[in-house]
């Protein structure tokens, strides 16, 4: 066999791999998934224990010099949202107001 065709083999299986999702937790009747907007998880499951922010800078390396960069800042949001004494918390990460992941807490 040819070295582009073992190549392009590899390629596929790598895109033929599964994704791996994020978590998804239940609030009531709703399942709460990275795909809904901030808003609507607030609508379908309250208020989160707890709300941490804080701005982050982003940073890109320089081609010329071989520096970092600071272009602009990003605010993440950790949001907690407690399930009860017997299931993990569930942790949401937003990304400048979009949902990143969601996470099982210990």
């Amino acid at each position: 066999m040819s070295r582009s065709f073992l190549s392009g083999l590899a390629l596929l299986a790598a895109l033929a791999a599964p994704v791996l999702a994020d978590e998804s937790f239940r609030c009531g009747k709703w399942i709460a998934t990275s795909e809904l907007a901030p808003s609507e998880l607030v609508a379908k499951c309250g208020e989160p224990k707890s709300r941490e922010s804080n701005r982050q800078d982003v940073l890109v390396r320089n081609r010329i010099t071989g520096l970092m960069v600071k272009v602009g800042e990003t605010t993440v949001e950790t949001w907690t949202y407690d399930r009860g004494t017997r299931a993990a918390p569930m942790i949401v990460t937003i990304v400048d107001g979009r949902i990143k992941s969601i996470d099982r807490g210990k």
